[in-house]
């Protein structure tokens, strides 16, 4: 059952004060209407106003005479003044009474009006309390409903969990078998492919030293090859220093031509075969290339300046050329010429194509 709940102040007299309010527009209606309805008095009697004038020439009879008449006026407008407060009061006394009487008819309405609210109030109390029990009923019902439910719902998720859960090692299984065939056929493919590797580093390795061989070879016939032209210049340099120093004037200088000539041509030869010692080949180095070169030497054989004069057309191969020039450094071969024999070698120019650098 609902706990009624206790009247606040301001709840508990605000009925006696709408009461009282009430009853004291009802006492001035009553009033009011009172005296719209009090009957008709019956006509005052007239006043007796009396007006003395004192004459002269008046006498003392007539002056007593005037003096009870103004006596008898004023008692009665005493007495006619009385009745009508007597009437007044009277009036006022049926208003209260009939007020009185309508406060308590008031009181009394009040309070079966009260009664009735009390009532009213257990009622609606009751009907609350019974609304209150259906609803838990409803409550608890829809409560094992939807436990009902809940376990039903979790029973179908384990059910599904249960089944993807093996569906799932089912798959794992199979990605396991097929993983581990991939892993057999990755495993022999990478076998073969490390067999063919070996082998294939084998047969280049074979390859590398028959090029070693083949280039120590080529190297040796081509050191051998320049030791001879080495010494065969030398040779006919002193050969033709003795001839000089043997014949005649007229013959020493027809000789003399002739083996500047030949000089000429093998430190053209030298300058190329010691470029060629220090060439670092571009890979867009071609047969048929040619580069001019202007190159500036001292007396000593010192290499002092090197430029291109006329391009290949390849910028890597004409600074392949300079460098290799450059990296001769001193030619103490020539130490000792004449100036005269020199003087062509102070600044000159000297073709190169790849066939001379590679020799």
């Amino acid at each position: 059952m609902q706990q009624q709940r206790e009247p606040s102040a301001s709840e508990s007299y605000f009925w006696p004060s709408v009461l009282a309010i009430g009853l004291h527009v009802l006492v001035f209606g009553m009033l009011f209407v009172s005296f719209a309805m009090t009957p008709e008095l019956p006509p005052a009697k007239p006043i007796v106003q009396a007006t003395l004038y004192q004459l002269k020439s008046k006498s003392q009879a007539t002056t007593q005479t005037n003096q009870k008449l103004a006596g008898e006026a004023k008692k009665s407008a005493a007495r006619q003044t009385e009745v009508e407060q007597m009437e007044q009061k009277k009036v006022e006394q049926e208003a209260i009474r009939a007020a009185e009487q309508k406060k308590e008819e008031a009181a009394q309405k009040a309070e079966e009006a009260k009664k009735a609210d009390e009532a009213k109030k257990a009622d609606e109390a009751k009907k609350a309390d019974e609304a209150k029990k259906a609803d838990e009923a409803k409550k608890t019902a829809e409560a094992k409903k939807a436990e009902e439910k809940q376990l039903a719902d979790i029973a179908k998720k384990k059910a599904e969990e249960e089944a993807k859960k093996a569906a799932e090692e089912e798959a794992k299984k199979a990605a396991a078998e097929e993983a581990k065939k991939k892993i057999v056929e990755d495993a022999k493919k990478k076998a073969a492919e490390d067999a063919k590797k070996k082998a294939e580093a084998e047969e280049a390795k074979k390859k590398v030293a028959e090029d070693a061989k083949k280039k120590a070879a080529a190297d040796a016939a081509k050191k051998k090859a320049q030791d001879a032209a080495r010494k065969s210049a030398e040779e006919k340099k002193a050969q033709a220093l003795a001839d000089l120093l043997s014949d005649t004037p007229e013959r020493q200088q027809a000789l003399a031509d002739e083996q500047g000539d030949e000089v000429a041509g093998s430190f053209d030869d030298l300058i190329r075969a010691r470029a060629a010692e220090g060439w670092a080949r571009p890979p867009s180095a071609r047969k048929g290339m040619t580069v001019v070169l202007q190159i500036g030497m001292l007396p000593d054989g010192t290499v002092t300046s090197v430029s291109v004069a006329k391009s290949s057309g390849d910028g890597p191969f004409d600074a392949s050329a300079v460098a290799a020039v450059k990296n001769i450094g001193r030619l103490t071969e020539m130490q000792g010429m004449k100036p005269s024999d020199f003087a062509p070698y102070r600044s000159f120019k000297m073709t190169f194509t790849p066939e001379d650098l590679a020799l």
